[in-house]
């Protein structure tokens, strides 16, 4: 993009090596606009994004890391008080963090399934399920059908997780 360096780049966050001028970051935003992509400017916007890609590097870890307490998570990642964060989620995206991080772990569940390469209590295990039970519960409630529904289903109906 026209003489504009990274310092660093990761999901969802990009640090520029010098400061842009106004007519730059209107050209920045349009060019991630045409790609379905949007920047963000605003702190408490900043916040909520950077909110859902801790949930979302949380949920897709492989080592099991899900077994941490999400709001001591949240609040040590951000450095900011777990209310604080609870309430601007919830007042921003109208929905809790808890309700977005279980839609997040059953979109990883329907991965899995997918993948058919686990047991539905392998899956319960690595996504710290206090039982297969558990698991089927939350399945159902979020999607409406039972994990063995879904997997029997030709067309598996899996969303992208920044649509969630």
């Amino acid at each position: 993009m026209n003489n504009i360096e990274a310092n660093h780049i990761e999901l969802g966050e990009v640090e520029l090596k010098n400061p842009i001028d106004s007519k730059q970051l209107e050209m920045v935003r349009n060019e991630l606009e045409e790609v379905g992509f949007e920047l963000i400017d605003d702190k408490r916007s900043k916040l909520i994004e950077q909110i859902k890609t801790l949930i979302i590097q949380l949920v897709h870890q492989e080592n099991n890391e899900l077994k941490v307490n999400l709001s001591d998570y949240l609040s040590e990642q951000t450095k900011l008080d777990y209310k604080y964060i609870s309430n601007l989620f919830s007042e921003m995206e109208a929905q809790t963090i808890e309700k977005y991080f279980i839609q997040q772990k059953i979109e990883k569940v329907k991965e899995l399934m997918i993948y058919d390469e686990l047991s539905l209590s392998e899956i319960a295990f690595q996504l710290n399920y206090s039982s297969v039970a558990h698991l089927s519960a939350q399945f159902k409630k979020v999607t409406g059908l039972t994990p063995s529904v879904f997997k029997q289903l030709s067309k598996h109906t899996r969303r992208a997780i920044d649509k969630i």
